[in-house]
């Protein structure tokens, strides 16, 4: 960019800053100076100019927050409109005695042409319009800003709580969290100035009753005493230019009241108010042709002007022709026929391999309800959350998760969804795209009106709410998602339980190419010459299902490469890389805990264990099943007691124990960790704190 136009640009910026500082000063000098005619024309009509455009901004906005300098905009136009009465009045007072023309002809056409020169008429009007915007707009507006600012401030708590859950899963990313939280201040602090800037509309209504009979009364007096008009001159003089002053000042602070109400009531969607009024209220035909039927049934009452009622019946009624006969046609274009394939000839074309569908890895099928939570046309999320989940899970777990592929399944029920694993069902549930789902995470302080169920993630008691209900649920205790986040949340939970069955060969080949970039000898010696790519997949797997990530490649290829020579058992190996992977497996359990709490078995017990793996490795566990039922009955208790004192649970085994028990204890006690002695960390300490099977009379 050229030095000129840098400079050019910055007198640009630097004369549009001065817009405000300028007006103000313009509106000290309206109260000090005195105006001749033609300037309090233009003045008033740029007020009436002004008001009318911040009322079509205020309309034409998609959400109230992206208007959020409108309660300082009402300021200044309020306090225009104070200045230019303090004008009007001192030229009104001072020359009203030379006509119905001494304040300029804004205010004359106002007190002549609008009301028809006739004062009793103008002031029946002017109040008329003043009890309006003071009874009804400006006092509803005030009420709505005042309890609008309290929900808010109420409801942040909660909504900050959901920000931080949506980032932990993984479904927004640090900056769209960054980006919410201003939004949910902004909408704070909106709302906040709003309530205070009803009060200046109010305060200004109020003035402009005060200003209309000083003007009357001052005025009638000093055009019968110091310019010695009779009565009736006086009177049509002052009279008409006070109407004509209050009602052009009335009528911009009427419609800025207006622009200030819809402002305050609008939802926080992303359409205009055109767009949200045309889809909700023209959005069923039924209502309307109630209407149509109503009103063209009054038209056919003799007496009744009956032109104008069954005309307005025939609009309704077209109108509701029109909405339901566009909202048959997309079930029209659903029914397509299913055509055969041909070739050219004409005959049906033979299969091939290609006329094999693939299955895919992980699918997502949806009701024909849920189409449009995947459609980005009509507004939908759940494609860009789901790819938040991939990214953040292939970002934990160490290597890319693959693509969800999401269809339409008309044999389920129009709003629920299936989450697949190599075709086969995960988890199923059914949800509700118009509502949200409030989830009690253990303490909320009132009941909710909604559609009870449970969150198909956890299980926790959850309750399908209206939105409108979202900012009481939140103050409330629940924690509010949309439909999206419900869906994306389980599919998270799943991948991540699943998270061994994702891995196969070619993702463990990337894995090695990616690691022989900046350690190509390690992987050149490994596979295939230590080990087959099988072996080292067996591996990594067996440290996915027990939740091990294997971000640390070059660890775990240094150790395979290590121990290859000597085993090449995959349950071996595994046990290897665990000991060299402790630090990272304490810190995923423990943090930066000095001291870990443990759970350990009786000598007794452990030795019977030992025993029988001893003698019958590849059966598991040969005890009685009633010694197996008592020990984990105990250990699940002992589980319970370790998370109601926010600690982990920790079982610690001897090494030749811990893959059976593992394994055991992965679906019977899912929240315990398996630890073996060599896989804590020689700078941590332990503490015993219970010892299972210690006065088991079946052990003695």
């Amino acid at each position: 960019m050229s030095a000129s136009a840098t400079m050019s640009n910055f007198r640009v910026s630097s004369l549009s800053g001065l817009g405000t500082p300028l007006l103000l000063v313009a509106m000290l000098a309206m109260m000090v100076l005195p105006l001749p005619p033609i300037l309090l024309d233009l003045f008033f009509t740029f007020n009436i100019a002004l008001s009318l455009v911040v009322l079509l901004v205020v309309v034409y906005t998609t959400r109230p927050l992206d208007f959020d300098m409108f309660p300082t905009v009402l300021l200044v136009a309020t306090l225009l409109r104070l200045s230019l009465n303090v004008a009007s009045t001192r030229v009104v007072l001072l020359y009203g005695n030379t006509g119905t023309g001494a304040a300029g002809n804004v205010i004359k056409s106002f007190g002549e042409f609008v009301v028809g020169g006739n004062y009793a008429v103008g002031l029946v009007v002017f109040a008329v319009l003043t009890i309006i915007n003071f009874v009804v707009v400006t006092k509803g507006a005030g009420r709505i800003s005042e309890v609008n600012a309290r929900f808010t401030l109420d409801a942040m708590p909660g909504k900050q709580m959901a920000v931080d859950a949506d980032l932990n899963s993984g479904l927004i990313t640090q900056q769209e969290a960054r980006q919410r939280r201003q939004e949910i201040s902004g909408e704070a602090d909106f709302y906040g100035s709003m309530d205070g800037a009803s009060k200046f509309i109010r305060g200004d209504a109020i003035a402009g009753i005060l200003i209309l009979f000083i003007n009357m009364v001052f005025g009638l007096g000093i055009g019968m005493i110091d310019h010695g008009l009779n009565f009736s001159q006086a009177a049509h003089n002052y009279t008409l230019l006070t109407i004509g002053d209050g009602l052009v000042a009335q009528i911009p602070s009427l419609v800025l009241s207006t622009a200030a109400a819809i402002a305050v009531t609008r939802a926080s969607t992303s359409s205009d108010m055109g767009a949200q009024v045309v889809s909700q209220l023209f959005n069923h035909p039924r209502p309307i042709a109630i209407t149509a039927a109503v009103v063209g049934s009054l038209g056919l009452i003799p007496g009744m002007p009956n032109l104008v009622f069954l005309t307005l019946g025939g609009i309704f009624g077209g109108v509701a022709y029109f909405i339901s006969q566009r909202k048959e046609q997309p079930d029209q274009l659903a029914e397509v026929e299913t055509e055969v394939p041909q070739d050219d000839a004409g005959k049906p074309a033979e299969l091939s391999w290609e006329d094999v569908p693939m299955v895919d890895v992980i699918g997502l099928e949806v009701g024909y309800r849920l189409i449009p939570l995947v459609d980005k046309t009509q507004g939908g999320q759940l494609m860009s959350r789901i790819k938040g989940v991939r990214r953040k899970i292939s970002q934990e777990l160490g290597f890319l998760v693959q693509a969800v592929h999401i269809r339409d399944n008309l044999d389920l029920s129009p709003t629920a969804y299936r989450i697949t694993l190599m075709g086969v069902p995960l988890g199923e549930a059914d949800v509700y795209p118009d509502r949200e789902l409030a989830i009690d995470p253990g303490q909320v302080y009132g009941e909710l009106q909604g559609i009870e169920t449970h969150d198909p993630t956890f299980g926790l008691r959850a309750v399908w709410i209206e939105e409108s209900l979202r900012d009481e649920a939140q103050t409330l205790g629940y924690t509010v998602v949309d439909t999206s986040t419900v869906i994306a949340t389980h599919l998270s939970h799943l991948l991540h339980t699943h998270a061994h069955e994702l891995i196969g060969h070619e993702e463990v080949q990337h894995l090695l190419d990616m690691l022989a970039k900046s350690s190509p000898k390690l992987v050149e010696d490994l596979v295939p010459k230590l080990l087959p790519l099988g072996t080292v997949l067996k591996v990594l797997q067996n440290l996915l299902a027990e939740g091990v990530p294997i971000r640390d490649m070059r660890t775990i290829a240094e150790t395979l490469a290590e121990h290859a020579p000597h085993s090449q058992n995959s349950d071996v190996l595994t046990a290897a890389v665990r000991a060299s992977l402790s630090r990272q497996i304490y810190q995923h359990i423990n943090g930066m805990s000095p001291e870990l709490t443990v759970i350990s078995l009786s000598p007794e017990l452990e030795q019977v264990l030992l025993q029988s793996v001893q003698t019958a490795p590849e059966s598991g566990l040969g005890i009685e099943p009633k010694l197996a039922e008592q020990m984990i009955t105990e250990l699940n208790q002992r589980v319970q007691q370790q998370e109601a004192e926010n600690k982990a649970a920790v079982l610690l085994v001897s090494p030749a124990l811990r893959p059976t028990l593992a394994r055991l204890l992965r679906s019977l006690a899912p929240n315990l960790h398996v630890l073996a002695y060599n896989e804590v960390p020689d700078s941590k300490q332990i503490r015993v704190v219970a010892a299972i099977g210690g006065q088991n009379p079946q052990l003695n």
